[in-house]
């Protein structure tokens, strides 16, 4: 590993010179065990620990098959489906690895008793297989995490809708959080020249989710003007959303959880925020019934932000804690998104309030790969910026998921791979330069 390392690390080493490169016979990831997957029977949700089930192993490098690639990957980061992964919910990802290994002779290799994690990362393109011609070895890339077969007709107007759609490196094996990854090559886009290796690993998964689910036609189709109710505001997903609702010229509306992460919206632009533990919301009596006194008084308060409107757009993750309240506010004809449920996948609502107004619940997952590269393009023109809060080291992945699934976080949370060191691999110092504030927001926190 360390060839290749000082092979990325010079300026003069040639495509060609990466090609050359021997690859090693193993390298270090990030793994769940499949003979741990029951480790945390019994066990509330919040009381299983990341740290106890993901080990730092050595492994082989997988075969590499046709349209794939082998990237060394310098920077990852943690997403929730990380966490998933490691607590084992909602189901053991092995029945996503055993499910994918009988689709072919091929998909076998990711049938392994143990799982690669990791749906993120910044690196160079050290091999790619038969078939593929839009990447070279030494290309510096990030890679998004739709993995897809388009074998079937479905999938060729949104790939997203392709049978055999899987999340790299949650579905699949030979994710991110690894010194050496396995991607089809449809997965990997140009790194941003301006960011660093942590910096440009960590937008990928929440920045084109949101990207989806708030901007694209498959999503909500928000336009100028429109008032956007923002879950989690500062967080990985609802960080984004924020930047694509200012950029484009809506009116977000920022939920959080604490004064630090107010000031956080404040900074990226946003004037409405309701920290809503300041002001005291709770939307569920108990575990089985809501409050719609609640409801209205949160739709007050949001009608005093924006001048008596309503919200056009709830983007919606956290579940079922706040899903009865988004539906609630919103206008009549509006719009809910949602995804991911981190506080859980069982929403409850009332219906009068859904069909009597005639607004809509669209349900939306990752990103296609149209859309995927629409990010990352923002991304690249500096109009996004990465949200990176903290940077761990690859030994540190089981603290940094840790943190991640007790929301000790800001933003996103970022891994070191093979990079040394932080601050390594900007190409573009002048572009950097002219958005540094903005790259080092949540850094400031």
């Amino acid at each position: 590993m360390k060839e290749i390392l000082d092979a990325i690390q010079s300026p003069d080493t040639t495509s060609a010179d990466f090609a050359a490169l021997p690859l090693p016979d193993s390298y270090r990831a990030i793994t769940v065990h499949k003979d741990e997957a029951e480790m945390f029977a019994g066990l509330e949700t919040r009381d299983k620990d990341p740290r106890k089930s993901l080990h730092l192993d050595n492994v082989p490098v997988p075969e590499l098959g046709p349209g794939e690639a082998l990237v060394a990957v310098m920077a990852s980061s943690v997403n929730y489906n990380s966490v998933w992964t490691s607590i084992f919910e909602p189901v053991s990802t092995f029945s996503f690895l055993e499910r994918y290994g009988r689709l072919s002779e091929l998909t076998k290799r990711h049938d392994l008793p143990y799982h690669v994690i990791g749906s993120d990362l910044a690196g160079v393109v050290l091999r790619t297989g038969p078939g593929v011609n839009a990447w070279n070895p030494g290309d510096e890339v990030v890679a998004h995490c739709l993995s897809v077969e388009l074998e079937s007709s479905d999938g060729h107007n949104d790939t997203m809708l392709d049978p055999e759609q899987r999340i790299w490196g949650f579905e699949t094996n030979f994710g991110g959080l690894a010194e050496i990854a396995l991607v089809k090559s449809n997965q990997l886009m140009p790194k941003p020249d301006h960011l660093s290796w942590e910096e440009a690993a960590s937008p990928g998964l929440v920045n084109s989710t949101a990207y989806r689910q708030l901007v694209s036609r498959n999503g909500a189709g928000m336009k100028q003007g429109d008032n956007v109710l923002i879950w989690g505001a500062s967080g990985g997903l609802g960080s984004y959303a924020t930047q694509f609702a200012l950029a484009g010229g809506a009116n977000p509306i920022c939920v959080v959880s604490s004064p630090e992460k107010a000031d956080i919206c404040r900074a990226m632009g946003a004037e409405a925020v309701i920290d809503r533990n300041a002001e005291g919301y709770k939307f569920w009596k108990d575990e089985r019934t809501q409050d719609p006194k609640e409801w209205k008084r949160f739709g007050k308060r949001i009608r005093e932000l924006t001048g008596g409107e309503d919200i056009d757009i709830v983007f919606e993750h956290p579940g079922r804690e706040t899903f009865g309240a988004s539906v609630y506010v919103t206008r009549k004809g509006g719009t809910i998104t949602t995804c991911a449920s981190t506080s859980g996948y069982m929403h409850e609502y009332d219906n009068r309030y859904l069909w009597m107004s005639l607004k809509r619940i669209i349900g939306s997952h990752f990103a296609n790969y149209r859309e995927a590269w629409e990010a990352n393009r923002l991304i690249s023109k500096g109009k996004i910026h990465p949200t990176l809060s903290r940077v761990y080291s690859l030994e540190e992945t089981g603290q940094a998921a840790y943190d991640v699934h007790r929301n000790l976080h800001q933003g996103k949370v970022g891994v070191l791979a093979l990079a040394p060191q932080e601050g390594l691999g900007v190409r573009d110092p002048e572009m950097r330069a002219k958005h540094i504030d903005a790259i080092n927001r949540f850094r400031n926190v």
